[in-house]
């Protein structure tokens, strides 16, 4: 999901997904102003619901801009047969880390 498609989202009606953690934060006032308002305009949604949609789309587009650095390795062709090089960019770490978080946390939530 990204930033441009939450109004629709927001607009119909949607599940949350199911909280692994729980967190606490503290928010400047024009964020939680800022929130509540937005929370006024899609009443359907809980604060948490609007929360969470907005860190979603907002890792997803960081995500999305880092940097890419060609590696050595042909992983594949594209489809006018040129090369395509392996990432060795922060996008592979990045991946890495989330999918070792994320067996962290369901190990947590299992026992």
């Amino acid at each position: 999901m990204q930033i441009k498609d939450l109004h629709n989202e927001w607009a119909s009606t949607g599940q949350i997904e199911k909280p692994v953690i729980s967190i606490t934060l503290q928010l400047p006032l024009e964020i939680r102003a800022r929130l509540l308002a937005l929370k006024d305009m899609y009443p359907g949604r809980t604060l948490e619901q609007l929360l969470l949609d907005l860190l979603t789309a907002a890792v997803n587009e960081f995500e999305e801009t880092l940097p890419y650095k060609q590696g050595s390795n042909i992983i594949a062709e594209d489809e006018y047969g040129d090369p395509m090089y392996q990432d060795v960019g922060l996008t592979p770490r990045f991946l890495e880390l989330t999918q070792y978080h994320r067996n962290k946390l369901k190990d947590r939530k299992d026992e």
